[in-house]
């Protein structure tokens, strides 16, 4: 019966993962700041990110400042600054990453605005709500769950080994087969219970988006552009993405090919979309323009250094501050250029819920 005690390795090896691997789904679905859902009164920058992620913040900063007459976009990509009057810190952001040159190619400008901290804090200030989940919480959990498979298969190896041993001894009954049979059993079981939530937007983040779509038109109801034609544009923008509201819907085909062409091959939105229900699959919504990377936002294997552009996740609860997503504090602004393979991940954006109405009712909690 001394064979026995081996088991006592993997069933503390077995706890330990099960124990961790609960904590970490716990701290994934963790709401810091809930508040009820704001309903149509959500700021546009946050409606952008929580529809599309963080490449349709910058769709939708860039078409505001557009409208503005603040940028020109060529046909051949070039983005060329005519004013600096930034209305939030996304604006900034994007005027940072421009530079002194006043003029910076789309694609690179692109990723170098989504990983800026200020599109990170739109995120960071979404999932603080319990709109959408932290990234870097879902990975963990992820991890965590998947450490149980190691757990099994330490109890199983114990098991052989128990065997094996006690073939040699004559007259030796041998272990108690039963117990890693039981400790396999409740491993399976802690898989399911322990199994971290899908997609990064929450339910509550999918009902937010319910709110706002009625038939309607959602435009921003607060901000620059809060009535007229603009406001329905931009809500547009914000909501559906540039691929669903076209040219015509744009008003400058110039501007919207060269932005289509910059967002070509990205998988964030699909990501984002996919998890909200909002069946806006299109290209240009959302992400990483100039990577060749082509992991989605909701994939647990790739880091923030090295992955695609898209929404990092600050390790802090507080939505106002965010990771510098594989840089060392400057957000991977407009100093390197980002539009080879190896972008680094994220999110921004200014903390925008501050003034959003919160008569939509309960809780934001996933």
């Amino acid at each position: 019966m001394w064979h026995n005690a081996f088991y006592l390795v993997p069933g503390v090896l077995l706890a330990a993962t099960v124990l961790y691997a609960w904590q970490a789904k716990q701290a994934a679905r963790r709401v810091s700041d809930p508040k009820g859902l704001p309903g149509r009164g959500i700021a546009l920058l946050e409606a952008a990110f929580l529809s599309g992620g963080p490449g349709r913040v910058f769709d939708t900063a860039l078409v505001r400042l557009h409208r503005r007459g603040h940028v020109v976009v060529s046909r051949s990509r070039l983005v060329t600054l005519t004013a600096t009057e930034p209305v939030d810190e996304v604006d900034g952001a994007i005027v940072d990453a421009i530079g002194p040159s006043r003029s910076r190619d789309l694609d690179s400008l692109r990723v170098a605005v989504m990983r800026a901290p200020a599109v990170q804090a739109v995120g960071d200030a979404l999932a603080a709500r319990g709109l959408l989940r932290n990234p870097e919480r879902l990975r963990r959990a992820r991890t965590a769950n998947r450490s149980i498979w190691l757990a099994q298969a330490v109890t199983l190896a114990f098991a052989v080994a128990a065997l094996l041993l006690t073939s040699d001894e004559p007259g030796s009954d041998g272990p108690s087969l039963w117990i890693p049979l039981v400790l396999l059993v409740l491993g399976l079981v802690s898989l399911l219970v322990t199994r971290p939530p899908k997609g990064r937007v929450t339910p509550a983040g999918r009902r937010q988006l319910g709110l706002m779509d009625t038939g309607k038109p959602w435009h921003p109801h607060h901000g620059v552009f809060v009535s007229g034609a603009d406001a329905v544009l931009l809500g547009a923008v914000a909501m559906g993405g540039l691929a669903l509201l076209g040219a015509d819907g744009l008003g400058d085909a110039e501007l919207h090919e060269a932005m289509l062409a910059a967002a070509a091959g990205d998988q964030s939105a699909r990501a984002f979309a996919a998890a909200a229900g909002t069946g806006s699959s299109s290209s240009g919504s959302s992400g990483s323009s100039g990577s060749s990377s082509s992991g989605s936002s909701g994939s647990s294997g790739s880091s923030c250094a090295t992955g695609p552009a898209t929404w990092c996740g600050s390790s802090s609860d507080s939505s106002g501050s965010s990771g510098s997503c594989g840089s060392s504090g400057s957000g991977c602004g407009s100093s390197s250029s980002c539009s080879s393979g190896s972008s680094c991940g994220s999110s921004s954006g200014s903390s925008c819920g501050g003034g959003s109405s919160c008569g939509g009712g309960g809780g934001c909690g996933s």
